[in-house]
């Protein structure tokens, strides 16, 4: 049957190796630490986020936040509530990256998710600011990483290992890419 007992591991999703057994305080020791002139630029464009989804938005037809003129996109509804609940995801990561001891991060399925959770149904005034919160509030715990902090090491259960650098790297431009998106389809309405 599909069902498995509390304790009982995931069955290995293909092509995504098993995690290794857990290990307090587990590091990468892969040579391939982020020089702090690269972390610095990240760090900045990760506080940029925010701000460039809400320019993105300027001007955006209100009525037409649902709409999809792109075939095969988003609307803006539905990205703005990704990124809400894909940032308050990444918020909760980085700090079980940052405190837990056997670190898994879950992945999840973005389409079932704009589906199941009505992101063309719902307003974005709370998104937006479940995006601004999850951003400020972890802006903070850059400050406060150590070295040792960057580097600690996870295991995402859609792409295998998983560390506070590479976390960086995917979130630093995830905001900016999604207001490049609702730029696009802004264009696509007034033009």
């Amino acid at each position: 049957s599909g069902l498995r007992l509390v304790n009982e591991p995931e069955a290995p999703r293909p092509g995504v190796p098993a995690p290794p057994r857990a290990q307090p305080e587990r590091t990468r020791h892969d040579g391939g630490a982020m020089d702090s002139d690269t972390r610095s630029t990240l760090i900045e464009m990760y506080a940029q986020g925010y701000d460039e989804v809400v320019r993105a938005l300027e001007g955006f037809p209100v009525d037409q936040l649902t709409a999809r003129p792109l075939s095969g996109k988003w609307s803006a509804a539905e990205i703005v509530h990704h990124l809400a609940e894909s940032e308050m995801q990444s918020a909760i990561r980085l700090r079980k990256l940052l405190a837990e001891e056997h670190r898994v991060i879950q992945g999840y399925d973005q389409d079932e998710w704009a589906t199941r959770l009505h992101y063309n149904d719902r307003p974005i005034g709370p998104s937006l600011a479940a995006l601004k919160a999850a951003r400020e509030s972890t802006q903070q715990l850059f400050l406060l990483m150590t070295e040792a902090d960057w580097r600690k090491l996870g295991w995402h259960t859609d792409t295998g290992s998983y560390h506070c650098e590479r976390w960086l790297t995917v979130y630093a431009e995830h905001a900016h890419g999604h207001a490049r998106q609702i730029a696009a389809l802004k264009a696509a309405l007034t033009t």
